[in-house]
């Protein structure tokens, strides 16, 4: 069995579109469920009842509970007779799913070997969306509060009100009614000034339906100008939203290029000829800075989908997509199972990004898929990068997708110059971690009035705490990882399952008191280290443990930009889209960090990474420079960070994993067992290993211990498909999967184009 397999989820978009639109048999229906169920169930529609079309919400009763799932496309199979079928309880009054969103569903399913059902779930994740919303109460600028407003400043009335009163009543009349909250936000004062006006008669609260109104935007608004580059990368990519279909441009531009302003150009013309427009950014709580020249460029904020937003807002948001009302989300990966209404344009920024991968529940690569949903939008899609990935590097190659350069930095800005700072030759003191080099270095731009960054990806203070008396490691008690110290909430942690306890004053093992040790560097000790060199710099930490959510985020940002502080301290949340004018200094503590372990990527990821970070310096008129800390200048990401030699470096990346047969030249897959006690998932990993398939252009390696032996209190057994381009691995490993019976405590998770190796 060896099966050609398509080169991506999307070659085969455009098969069978009938059968998504086709009606639904009388009688019984085949409903899914946002469950890990292997197919969509028979239900009996009620006599007299007319039948749902296909994409209904509805509710039906399974075992002792009332689920609501979707009528999906396709006849019975008519195994279940009708007497022993259920009927379906109620047709919900939401919007069906489109033909277009169902078909995506299915080829997620299908592609990543994950329950149609649990695909269905990423796209019904709010389940109070699919009923009508309850009323909201709003406050508008009664006659009383908008006459206090027109009284002559002589007459008395006018004088009566507080200055944040009268920009609460200005802002109800020039901006309409709105929820308290709103009129608080827009005046920039408390809800109780509101409060006030509504118990003085000046503002009046009513009912409304609950469905909030558009923000308002203007979508034919100009832009910034734009430099010749930017003029013609815009053209094009206008041209592509303007033809219509499907079609894949990398805006490939280097760093401080103004990619985000050129496809702003894009998302304006989709805009203007009233379609709605998805962005997919990697981590939205960075997309501070994006979202301020978002609301510049339109006068308007875009909807936003991601793990911060709360239930009420997610609620009006999916039902703000279904209908149409919202014009534009920016999200996280998991926004591409909105039910857009009427899809014009996706962008994927910083396409290359490891944050595109879930790695939990249904395994999925966000830009390919974002793809696949272009494809059968039949849509344009723009992938945004600085350091493209050598999948997308590929598919330009092989025609698959066009590219459009930025070749250089917006305003005449020169990129920063880039020298390895050799820690072979440094001799360190103890407990310090910043060489002389770049010591200097930061003196010098802090002397000049400009700012620097400190980038070391690894949060907390120390990545491992151990005895010096016995040589105890702290490690977590549900996983196969060590405790990483931090110092400021005076705890150790486990950064796989959460697990947190606080410091020990003595050790575990001997009862030695006063001998746990921090061992290495995390960016808290490194702000410490910083502390004491140069007492007078005003320091922050861009890390997410520190950061409360995208305002905290948006907030430091501006702080930057400001001017308040001189240094910043951060992981790798501070090398994505950050504009600082003043920032000209960039170092990078532990360059080699990525480099270690497995990973077939970790040269690329490491480049990617260390490149977009160094992108950050120089951005204004002010020039850049990047001093790297590394133990292995010799290396080749090294070498072509100094020497920006990216395309150099991607060839060569891409002719060793065509020699090794490695993605994108081959194709992998990850299947991970897990069982609550070693025995459990050593027998069901000896039972697939009896049941692996033996066929040419593949190979099974495994099983083995995984390198994450034990996570969340689990044991782990891994093993590794490994498959030319021309097999079909999905059918090899549901021909597989499907000859073995896994019982017990026993879970599998399968990984199609796995990203991690733990």
């Amino acid at each position: 069995m060896s099966v050609a397999a398509p080169d991506s989820p999307a070659n085969s978009a455009a098969d069978g579109v009938e059968e998504y639109n086709c009606p639904v048999a009388a009688g019984r229906v085949r409903v899914l469920l946002p469950l890990p169920l292997p197919a969509p169930l028979d239900y009996l529609v009620p006599d007299g009842a007319a039948s749902p079309e296909p994409g209904s919400f509805v509710r039906v009763p399974l075992g002792s509970r009332r689920v609501v799932g979707v009528v999906w496309h396709g006849d019975s199979d008519g195994e279940v007779p009708a007497a022993r079928l259920k009927p379906v309880i109620e047709i919900l009054p939401t919007p069906p799913l489109r033909p277009e969103l169902r078909r995506f569903i299915d080829r997620v399913a299908a592609y990543t070997l994950a329950p149609a059902g649990a695909v269905l779930k990423m796209a019904m994740s709010v389940e109070a969306a699919l009923l009508p919303p309850p009323p909201r109460r709003v406050c508008a600028a009664t006659e009383a509060g908008l006459a206090a407003l027109a009284a002559p400043a002589e007459s008395g009335v006018s004088n009566k009100l507080t200055a944040s009163r009268r920009l609460v009543l200005e802002g109800l009349r020039d901006g309409g009614a709105c929820p308290v909250a709103e009129a608080a936000r827009r005046a920039g004062c408390g809800a109780g000034v509101v409060r006030g006006l509504i118990a003085a008669g000046l503002v009046g609260e009513r009912l409304v339906p609950g469905d909030p109104p558009p923000a308002p935007g203007n979508w034919l608004a100009d832009g910034l100008p734009l430099s010749p580059d930017q003029e013609a990368a815009a053209r094009r990519l206008v041209a592509r939203v303007e033809a219509g279909g499907f079609s894949v441009t990398v805006l490939d531009g280097v760093t401080g290029s103004g990619k985000t302003e050129t496809y702003f150009a894009a998302i304006a013309a989709a805009l203007a000829a009233g379609r709605q427009v998805l962005v997919l950014l990697p981590e939205i709580a960075l997309g501070a800075q994006w979202l301020a020249r978002f609301h510049e460029r339109f006068g308007a904020e875009p909807a936003q989908w991601h793990s911060d937003v709360a239930q009420p807002a997610r609620r009006d948001t999916w039902r703000a997509v279904a209908s149409g009302r919202a014009r534009i989300v920016v999200g996280a990966r998991s926004a591409l199972f909105l039910p857009f209404a009427e899809l014009g344009l996706i962008v994927v920024d910083e396409e290359h990004d490891p944050s595109f991968k879930q790695e939990d529940g249904v395994c999925y690569q966000a830009r390919d898929m974002a793809v696949l949903r272009a494809s059968l939008a039949r849509i344009p899609i723009v992938l945004v990068s600085a350091t493209p990935s050598l999948e997308t590097i590929v598919n330009i190659a092989r025609d698959r997708y066009q590219r459009v350069r930025l070749p250089r930095r917006h305003a005449e800005a020169a990129l920063p110059s880039v020298s390895l700072v050799d820690m072979r030759r440094e001799r360190l003191a103890p407990g310090r971690f910043l060489a002389a080099p770049l010591v200097e270095g930061i003196e010098r731009t802090l002397a000049a009035g400009e700012q620097a960054l400190l980038f070391l990806n690894r949060r907390g203070y120390a990545p491992l705490t151990l005895c010096r008396a016995c040589g105890h490691r702290m490690q977590c008690p549900s996983c196969t990882a060590w405790l990483v110290e931090h110092r400021f909430a005076g705890r150790l942690q486990c950064h796989h399952c959460g697990y947190g306890a606080p410091v020990p004053a003595v050790c575990p093992e001997c009862l030695a008191a006063g001998t746990l040790v921090p061992c290495g560097p995390g960016v808290e000790r490194l702000a410490e280290e910083v502390a004491a060199r140069f007492p007078g710099a005003r320091t922050a930490l861009m890390v997410s443990d520190l950061l409360s959510g995208p305002r905290a985020a948006a907030e430091l940002a501006a702080a930057m930009v400001a001017r308040q502080y001189d240094l910043l301290i951060g992981t790798q949340i501070v090398a994505k889209g950050h504009h600082f004018p003043m920032l000209t200094l960039v170092g990078v503590v532990d360059a080699d960090l990525g480099l270690a372990g497995g990973d077939l990527r970790a040269a690329e990821r490491t480049y990617q990474l260390l490149h977009q970070v160094g992108g950050r310096a120089g951005r204004a008129e002010r020039p850049g420079r990047v001093l790297i800390q590394t133990y292995m200048p010799e290396q080749a990401v090294m070498q072509a960070l100094v020497a920006g030699d990216r395309d150099g470096f991607l060839a060569a990346e891409a002719n060793a994993r065509r020699a090794s047969g490695m993605p994108p030249f081959g194709r992998l897959a990850a299947l991970i067992i897990s069982a609550d006690d070693p025995d459990s998932a050593d027998f069901a990993a000896r039972a697939l290993a009896r049941a692996a398939p033996h066929l040419p252009g593949i190979a099974v390696l495994g099983p083995a211990p995984a390198p994450l032996a034990i996570l969340r209190g689990r044991h782990r057994r891994r093993f590794l498909v490994k498959a030319e381009r021309s097999v079909d691995v999905q059918a090899v490993m549901r021909d597989w999967l499907g000859r073995v019976r896994l019982g017990g405590s026993v879970r599998l998770q399968i990984d199609i184009d796995p990203y991690s190796f733990l």
